[in-house]
């Protein structure tokens, strides 16, 4: 029996990493907000790795945060680990990465959400969605609720037809044996949606107990205190290890001796999975010359002793897996407490997406999230905020808001999504980011404060305190370059002690400090101030000093991007009615859409001829409209 159920201005189905984050930038802007799921029990799950950042993901968890955003709060209160990646290269690459107890990470954002104002959260299957006038205006759930709004976000994960793979044994299901969305798929297809099958995997988790760390080697957490939100001040010290190991040329044989055993290898699964995390199988068929692989050993939590096996991701059969992990140093008499598996899914293809991730063909329908063809909690995350902020914003009647890829890692994420589509499960990489030195680790609220705080998702109080943060990055850094340092006795003698030549001349302190040997602290050590400077503030000015040029560079090429992007395409421009356009670009151009030349010119298959004519045919401002 259908009846109604509730009026709302923003409908976020799911409560994954996509729709935690959607639904609390739609409440925390004033909409009121419902969001619904399948399992309560599992807002925020970790249904694979138990793990927050790493390279790239780590600079868009700081991103999220930045911009007002939940989930580097919740792993800074929730984490077992925490360590900085790439310390010995360039700012540009480094990232923090933490384990996570992953009950007490799900617990505490589910608290998050039940606590927040003008956020309503409910169970309920959604299968179908109201379309009024060709736009979409509300859910319907299994059991006849109908629930209307202004704007409805999908965030649904893994779950659209759902299908787990071990061995030979298939069946329907979400991750971790949960009901999968069968009906909101088929609703999709009605509704004229194209619809790719991805496929992504999980390893076994084995029992802490019955693991022999004596063969493994020890992976720390980094002894300094590290944190992922801009606002944390209290550190989680007490931190549990990770454990390294590796395969073994007995794994490798009996991985060979049963891929005929293998649903990759086999035909069951018709998925296509991500190429950059790999099955372990995969890894051994495609890089037979390897003796060895990385295992990494890492506990799901404090209060389990259930330990994720990094690295041995697989859908064998079970008894296969059990072979194999008795195969490796440490886990040779190892209980498997839960098998591997592969998971097939469905997902939109994301080029049906404007950049705010409204869908093309149903106004007021948002989509982010692994629907969109990614994988990855962070990725989920940052493409969560960013429709949670658009659905929101529509709700209330403002302007959309959009992230370039000079502005941010999800900026190049959705662009990458919305241009140029996916074949495979998309992850977030540092070499995807053209502008990367820019789009660093130490900066995301540099780059995006601002923003969050004019979408109403920063508070008056971090607003102040980023200002202030701001002017005394540029007090100490024009202090710095007032100073010169003389070629004394004791400064010579203090600079060859470093490793550094001797000065010839006076030279100003910002000019010392780009030399290799000298940082902001060994300068200042010569240049002595008064007042106290913040560690995060004397980072900024070392960085923007020593990477001035290079930083300039960047931000050339940004301001010629930036000429590109301002050259708009009007949405209804007929492709058709412009000669000289070759087939595919045309094609390509229709099904995209682009906003900007910029845009256009990212598109796979639109190559610079087609470029050049599109710009003359805008200039001599003879736009075609679409026929009706």
């Amino acid at each position: 029996m259908v009846y109604e159920a509730g009026q709302y201005d923003v409908i976020v189905v799911g409560a994954g990493h996509a729709g935690v984050e959607a639904a609390l930038a739609s409440a925390r802007q004033g909409a009121k907000t419902l969001v619904l799921t399948i399992n309560l029990d599992m807002v925020a799950f970790m249904p694979c790795n138990p793990s927050v950042g790493g390279p790239a993901k780590g600079i868009v968890v700081r991103e999220i945060d930045a911009l007002g955003g939940q989930m580097a709060k919740n792993i800074d209160k929730t984490h077992i680990q925490m360590r900085l990646l790439n310390t010995g290269k360039g700012p540009a690459v480094r990232a923090l990465r933490a384990q996570a107890d992953k009950f007490q990470y799900q617990h505490e954002m589910k608290k998050t959400l039940e606590n927040e104002p003008n956020l309503t959260l409910q169970q309920g299957m959604v299968e179908r969605l109201i379309i009024e006038d060709g736009k979409c205006c509300g859910i319907m759930t299994q059991t006849g609720a109908v629930y209307h709004s202004k704007t409805v976000v999908l965030t649904t994960g893994t779950f659209l037809r759902g299908r787990v793979i071990i061995g030979d044994l298939s069946y329907s299901s979400g991750p971790n044996n949960q009901q999968p969305s069968i009906k909101l798929s088929e609703h999709l297809e009605e509704l004229g949606f194209d619809l790719v099958r991805f496929k992504t995997g999980t390893p076994p988790r084995v029992n802490s107990h019955s693991i022999d760390y004596s063969k493994t080697e020890i992976q720390p957490g980094d002894e300094a205190p590290r944190a992922f939100s801009y606002e944390t001040v209290e550190y989680i010290t007490d931190q549990l290890p990770c454990w390294l190991t590796y395969t073994s040329p007995e794994t490798h044989e009996i991985i060979d001796g049963n891929l005929h055993r293998s649903p990759m290898y086999s035909g069951m699964i018709k998925g296509t999975g991500p190429r950059y995390c790999p099955s372990i199988e995969d890894k051994v068929v495609r890089f037979h010359d390897k003796s060895r692989h990385q295992i990494f050993l890492e506990p799901e939590g404090r209060n389990t002793q259930e330990v994720y096996v990094q690295g041995l991701s697989t859908s064998l059969p079970e008894d296969v897996q059990k072979k194999m992990l008795s195969t490796i140093p440490g886990l040779e008499n190892v209980e498997m407490m839960r098998a591997g598996y592969a998971i097939e899914y469905d997902a939109i293809v994301p080029t049906q997406l404007w950049p705010t991730l409204e869908t093309k063909k149903i106004p007021g329908l948002f989509t982010a999230g692994q629907i969109n063809g990614t994988s990855g909690y962070e990725e989920a995350a940052g493409q969560g905020i960013m429709a949670g902020i658009n659905a929101g914003r529509k709700a209330l009647n403002k302007k959309e808001m959009i992230l370039g890829r000079s502005d941010a890692y999800i900026g190049v994420l959705i662009d990458d999504l919305v241009t140029k589509g996916t074949n495979e499960p998309y992850r977030l990489l540092t070499s995807r980011a053209e502008y990367r030195l820019l789009l660093r680790h130490d900066n995301a609220d540099l780059r995006l404060t601002e923003i969050g705080y004019e979408v109403g998702l920063i508070s008056e109080e971090r607003y102040q305190k980023f200002k202030e943060k701001k002017t005394a990055i540029e007090a100490e850094k024009k202090r710095l370059y007032s100073v010169i340092i003389k070629p004394s006795k004791e400064n010579q003698a203090y600079i060859r002690s470093l490793g550094g030549s001797e000065l010839k001349d006076g030279i100003r302190a910002t000019d010392l400090i780009k030399r290799p040997e000298m940082n902001y602290e060994t300068v200042t050590a010569l240049a002595p101030t008064d007042e106290k400077v913040a560690s995060d503030v004397a980072e900024q000015v070392e960085i923007q000093i020593k990477y001035e040029g290079y930083i300039e560079k960047s931000l050339q090429q940004v301001e010629k991007l930036k000429k590109m992007e301002n050259k708009k395409i009007p949405d209804r421009i007929d492709y058709d009615a412009i000669k000289g356009i070759a087939t595919e670009a045309r094609q390509k151009l229709k099904e995209v859409r682009p906003l900007s030349v910029a845009q256009a010119s990212r598109i796979s298959g639109v190559n610079p001829a087609d470029i050049s004519i599109l710009l003359v045919y805008l200039e001599q401002g003879r736009i075609a409209k679409i026929a009706e």
